[in-house]
């Protein structure tokens, strides 16, 4: 009887087994193959890789293809939802979708299909855990074929800035830090050497340094922001054989032993070892692009003879602590990044036969990124960006199609092809975003009561005597573009739009004293603490409704003038002074004007036309609203900004011989690239400004486009234009704003060359140029 009763449990339970089994594997009354489950999808990790293809596209959108099973393919649009993009999105290495397409909105593509009827919840890690009809089984054709837009934010640690490699496991690097164990490094900045310490899902562990090599520490290195790695003295971190534990009588100090030892001692037992191995090439961009064997058994036991992996970095130029050391680690000079919000950051550029140039982004990767990151001071680059994204250069196209290993020690050590002019444009222009150090900057500075995060009053965080801390407001007595930019840039809110000298329009707040003023800075200072100010507060509007304050945008315009043109167009007038007094009235003509016999006589004009673009990635608009733009009766329009540029004819030695200036009679879009919209047109009192990829021209026949020449004498002179002199406007970049030509006057004619943006020769070019610094104000000597 029992053994009756042991087979009938025996059969119930197979009973209960079978029959999900069949109901699970009924097929769908049109497929042909059973559609699998998530769980089926995801049986054991397997590597895939995801990248966005197609045309026209920028780089954060396109068509979504998988590379699975050793072949590239697309996903069908069939349910393909929001929830779908996000997933696609972070898989590519941004933080989410803004939208996704259907129908081959990117082009069609070749190849499988690998994927159709995808139905994800929006928080899975991959697309592969989705419902879906299973790989390769479709019925759709690339007419169908689904694409992506995603956020332009990127997450921390991806891999490539557009074919991302994912390893579908569990065990994932999300951030790496390196853990100081001196009590004074703790407080100093940067931390350049510490325990290498690793997060995932269950917190910070430590990685076992058996087999560490220097290629780990150089990737350690370039991701807290350093360029280089260095040996660090591991015996200063070695355990004491005798102590497994750490106990109350172990933490007590012994003799001769003292309390900060002890406590160095107690944060070195602190271990929970969950990689035990790395082996890195030293090209990496993150750790997690390295092969990583993770611990599975008890992670405190499993470094045997070894200890916490220490790492030691070199700190760039910008960010060493030491005079000595700044001095032999000098900036390089054949590199630089241009146009950037933040240090690290900007469109590259390279010098080549004395001139500045761009380069091209066919090719442009992480590793080649890298290596520029790396030779200007900074760590391996996070991002390598295309299409113009830190605006367009102005010039030569120096290199194309660059192919780096990732170990050489400067850009033009790489492999690349020389430029033509089929080959690029500068829409096409590289730029990089770098790892740099964390400084912690943006404690000590905070802006509030504004309408959004990236406007406010500014607040700074000062020390008091006795130790206390405390915000205080700002002065806004001087208080400009370029501090607003160093405020701007130190909370990690891109460029400045405005600096504001009153703030009573925003909501009131507890910090009512003023506890800085006079606060001058060039605008490249790195933190508010670095530009000058009074050393006592003096400030003779103290209240609140007064202080500074500042609105940044992500975004900012960046005006050049084509100095070719200028060289083109320069000639010498002679005209009659019936036919000079509206500029007369704007101030266009030299201080010996006054004194003539009008309407008799004449004036000797230099004449050119300016024809200023804007490179930038904002519209170039005027500070002053219309309400407040002045109507001019003698020309019959509108003034926008009083002082638009400067012309100077200024001799050898600097000093200014003739001057003029333009208010800005009308900006507006000219002409445009191909592609490119105009947006401002002056007339029927039309809004101002010059959008980006448009250029404003000013003819050389129009009045004030000219340098009144009547009292100048016959001799070598500089030509030198400075658009948006008095940085009324906010740009992304204000070195290029000044030009400079030589000029020779023989006294009834004038030759003009070498005409060029003040930044677009080496420093040895321009010595030859002149003799002397470059004069930027419209003070007359």
């Amino acid at each position: 009887m029992e053994l009756c009763q042991w087979w009938l449990h025996i059969f119930v339970f197979l009973l209960n087994a079978w029959i999900p089994s069949c109901f699970a594997q009924t097929p769908p009354p049109v497929r042909s193959s059973p559609t699998p489950t998530p769980r089926q999808m995801a049986e054991g990790p397997e590597t895939l890789k995801f990248r966005l293809s197609g045309f026209p596209r920028k780089h954060n959108e396109g068509r979504i293809e998988v590379f699975y099973k050793d072949e590239w393919g697309t996903i069908c649009d069939d349910d393909f939802s929001l929830a779908n993009a996000h997933v696609l999105c972070r898989q590519l290495g941004f933080v989410s979708a803004t939208g996704w397409t259907h129908s081959a909105k990117y082009g069609k593509g070749t190849g499988k299909i690998w994927l159709d009827n995808v139905q994800c919840s929006g928080s899975e890690r991959s697309v592969s855990v989705c419902k879906s009809r299973g790989w390769g089984n479709s019925d759709c054709t690339h007419d169908e074929d689904a694409g992506v837009i995603c956020k332009d934010e990127r997450l921390p640690g991806y891999v490539d800035s557009n074919v991302i490699e994912v390893q579908v496991d569990e065990n994932k690097v999300e951030e790496v830090r390196l853990r100081p164990v001196f009590t004074i490094a703790t407080k100093r900045m940067p931390v350049t050497e510490g325990v290498v310490e690793i997060k995932n899902k269950d917190g910070w562990a430590q990685i076992c340094d058996n087999g560490w090599t220097p290629k780990n520490s150089r990737v350690v290195c370039g991701m807290m922001g350093f360029p280089h790695e260095k040996k660090v003295n591991k015996n200063f971190y070695k355990q004491e054989p005798k102590a497994k534990t750490i106990t109350k009588t172990s933490s007590k100090p012994k003799p001769g032993k003292s309390a900060a030892a002890t406590r160095l001692y107690a944060e070195r037992q602190k271990n929970h070892f969950l990689v035990h191995s790395v082996a890195c090439l030293g090209t990496e961009v993150h750790l997690a692009a390295c092969p990583l064997e993770f611990n599975y058994g008890n992670a405190t036991e499993s470094c045997p003879g070894g200890m916490p992996a220490v790492v030691s970095c070199v700190p760039g130029p910008l960010y060493t602590q030491s005079a000595t050391m700044r001095k032999k680690l000098k900036m390089p000079s054949a590199i630089r990044l241009k146009g950037g919000a933040k240090y690290g950051e900007g469109r590259v550029e390279v010098l080549k036969g004395s001139e500045w140039g761009t380069v091209c982004d066919d090719r442009w990767n992480l590793l080649s990124a890298s290596v520029v990151c790396r030779e200007l001071g900074f760590g391996s680059a996070k991002e390598a960006l295309t299409g113009a994204r830190m605006g367009q250069g102005f010039g030569p196209i120096h290199m194309n199609e660059v192919q780096c290993t990732g170990h050489e020690r400067s850009l033009l050590n790489c492999h690349y092809k020389n430029i033509t002019a089929e080959d690029c444009k500068h829409t096409e222009d590289a730029s990089v975003r770098c790892n740099v150090p964390y400084m912690g900057y943006e404690k000590t500075v905070r802006i509030s009561g504004g309408r959004s995060r990236y406007e406010g009053r500014v607040e700074v965080l000062q020390t008091e005597a006795n130790g206390t801390l405390r915000w205080g407001l700002i002065c806004g007595e001087g208080w400009g573009t370029e501090a607003a930019m160093v405020v701007c840039r130190q909370l990690g809110l891109g460029y400045a739009n405005h600096g504001l000298q009153e703030t009573w329009y925003w909501d009131s707040s507890n910090v009512t004293e003023m506890v800085m003023s006079g606060v001058k800075c060039t605008g490249d200072e790195m933190s508010l603490s670095q530009c000058q100010h009074h050393r006592m507060v003096n400030c003779q509007k103290a209240n609140a409704r007064f202080s500074a304050g500042v609105i940044c945008s992500e975004t900012a315009s960046d005006l050049v003038l084509n100095a070719p043109l200028v060289q083109q167009t320069t000639y010498i007038e002679d005209r009659p002074l019936h036919m000079l007094y509206c500029a007369a009235e704007e101030d266009c003509l030299s201080r010996s004007a006054a004194k003539a016999n009008w309407p008799y006589g004449h004036r000797r004009l230099l004449r050119f036309s300016s024809q200023i673009h804007n490179i930038g990635r904002a519209d170039f608009r005027p500070k002053a609203g219309r309400h407040s733009w002045v109507w001019h009766a003698c020309h019959g329009h509108y003034h926008s900004m009083d002082i638009f540029t400067h012309y100077d004819l200024m001799s050898a030695n600097g000093t200014k011989v003739a001057e003029g200036h333009k208010a800005s009679f009308c900006l507006e879009d000219t002409d445009c690239e191909e592609g490119v919209s105009k947006r401002y047109e002056c007339a029927n009192f039309g809004e101002q400004g010059i959008t980006v990829g448009c250029w404003d021209l000013y003819r050389h026949d129009i009045d004030c486009q000219w340098i009144d020449i009547t009292d100048v004498k016959p001799g070598n002179y500089i030509l030198q234009v400075v658009i948006n002199p008095n940085y009324e406007v906010a740009e992304s970049d204000f070195t290029n704003n000044a030009m400079k030509c030589n000029c020779k006057y023989d006294g009834h004619r004038i030759w003009v060359h070498n005409c060029h943006i003040g930044d677009a020769f080496s420093e040895e070019a321009e010595k030859k140029f002149e003799k002397y610094p470059g004069q930027l104000n419209n003070q007359i000597s």
